[in-house]
């Protein structure tokens, strides 16, 4: 691979659905094109830690999805996975249409998974942190409820998102703190970072998110879905799924879902939750450098 020194990355924009998008781009062009994909409620600065070791190698792209970071938002809040795919598909054309590695989180590594069955032939590898999406026994006890309740159910949640608008804190030391509350995990260190280039002050003289607070309304096209494993044995490149072990989600390994893909691995890390990424980056880098290599 090409090797140079690494630097800053640079804030580049794209369009997709009408919408300005943005991402951070590490340098070294000409090397293969790495994608980093956050999760759900973060931004693209949440990778810096990582992107910086990878981009010695990789033309290491980061993207704010739509309605996080500095990407626009959604009026309507469209926010669903069919809604995101889109815009990773308008990311890569961007880029030059080359083949790409895909590393993604939680939502991130949802929207990944879907691009790299609709796309098979530009997706050269895949690592999907804890990113399949509910597990086999979540959506059983969900659909438990008719779907006509579910629907109800998530009509009186985006309402009342609605009505309660977005959380502020008096200070970005007070939202390191209720994050670390969140996930003990992180370092407190990391923790003040995400928060710092992930909040922006308002007028009253408050921080808030950059995130659009409707995100986290977004679940209407999850409401008695079926699980996407059509989708999952579509995908042709070898495949990555790693999970923590202190973690809520479930295992696919254990729960029957590594059989839909025909090409992939399942790793645990140790000492990990969701965030495994985070709570263990050197033990992941092992991984994801072995994976890549």
């Amino acid at each position: 691979m090409q090797t140079t020194a690494v630097t800053g990355p640079q804030s580049r924009f794209f369009h997709s659905r009408g919408l300005r998008l943005h991402y951070l781009d590490w340098g070294n062009a000409g090397a293969p094109v790495l994608i980093l994909v956050h999760g759900g409620l973060e931004h693209a600065r949440v990778w810096d830690q990582l992107a910086r070791q990878l981009s010695a190698d990789w033309q290491v792209v980061v993207p704010d999805l739509r309605g996080h970071g500095d990407s626009d938002w959604s009026s309507g809040g469209a926010y669903a996975i069919a809604d995101m795919v889109p815009d990773l598909a308008a990311l890569v054309v961007d880029l030059g249409d080359r083949p790409v590695t895909l590393v993604a989180h939680s939502l991130g590594g949802n929207i990944a998974t879907h691009y790299a069955a609709l796309f098979p032939e530009r997706v050269e590898r895949l690592c999907v942190i804890e990113g399949l999406g509910s597990s086999p026994a979540v959506r059983a006890k969900r659909d438990e409820k008719p779907r006509r309740e579910q629907l109800r159910d998530w009509v009186d949640k985006v309402r009342d998102l609605d009505q309660r608008g977005p959380s502020s804190y008096p200070s970005v030391a007070a939202a390191a703190a209720r994050l670390l509350e969140h996930d003990p995990l992180l370092s407190r260190e990391l923790a003040e970072y995400v928060c710092e280039h992930g909040m922006r002050p308002t007028a009253d003289g408050q921080w808030r998110w950059k995130y659009d607070h409707l995100v986290r309304g977004a679940g209407a096209a999850e409401v008695a879905s079926v699980e996407p494993s059509d989708l999952w044995q579509a995908i042709q490149c070898p495949v990555l799924l790693m999970y923590g072990a202190g973690s809520w989600a479930s295992n696919p390994e254990q729960d029957g879902r590594l059989r839909h893909f025909a090409r992939a691995e399942v790793v645990t890390v140790e000492q990990a939750g969701h965030n495994l990424h985070h709570h263990q980056p050197e033990m992941f880098m092992a991984h994801l450098r072995r994976f890549l290599a």
